[in-house]
């Protein structure tokens, strides 16, 4: 799985606030969602992003409260991928549960605004194409893999048949 797309950068701390505004919670319309992220801290951000394109922010990204807006925001305003240099961990989870590859690198001060980013899951590659760096990620699981591939857990589950249950008695 490869995902190639411009980058808008972010600072530390963007917690789920930040990514999407709490007024917007009685919503689980992905592409209502999209075109409210960021508008706190970033308010044309919506307007800016084009299909595929790539957050790169710095540490303790999603923090906050425990929600799925904010990454099927993020999913919604037409964002591909998230890198940071780390994650909270429900937020982490809740983005690869709606199928938004996370990807934690420590090395993103190289990384700017506009840069052109390929993202290569499958071998755990990012190339900045802007600058001609590669950088080396941790490997997602298989299954994390095909969480993604799929679009998200529920439709995992969908086309595998209830898999991970397989042989219970439940």
């Amino acid at each position: 799985m490869v995902i190639k797309g411009k980058v808008h950068k972010f600072g530390d701390n963007i917690n789920t606030d930040d990514i999407i505004a709490a007024k917007y919670l009685d919503s689980q319309d992905e592409a209502f969602l999209g075109s409210k992220c960021m508008e706190n801290i970033a308010p044309n951000f919506s307007k800016e992003v084009e299909k595929g394109d790539i957050i790169v922010a710095g540490r303790n990204f999603g923090s906050g409260s425990s929600r799925e807006h904010a990454p099927l925001s993020i999913k919604g305003c037409g964002v591909s991928a998230v890198i940071a240099r780390s994650f909270a961990r429900i937020f982490f989870r809740n983005a690869i549960n709606i199928g938004l590859p996370i990807i934690e690198l420590l090395e993103i001060d190289n990384i700017s605004e506009a840069d052109i980013l390929e993202i290569d899951l499958s071998h755990s590659i990012i190339r900045n194409l802007s600058k001609d760096v590669t950088y080396t990620t941790h490997k997602y699981p298989y299954f994390l893999q095909e969480i993604i591939k799929y679009g998200g857990l529920i439709n995992w589950i969908k086309t595998k048949g209830g898999g991970a249950n397989e042989g219970s008695d439940r």
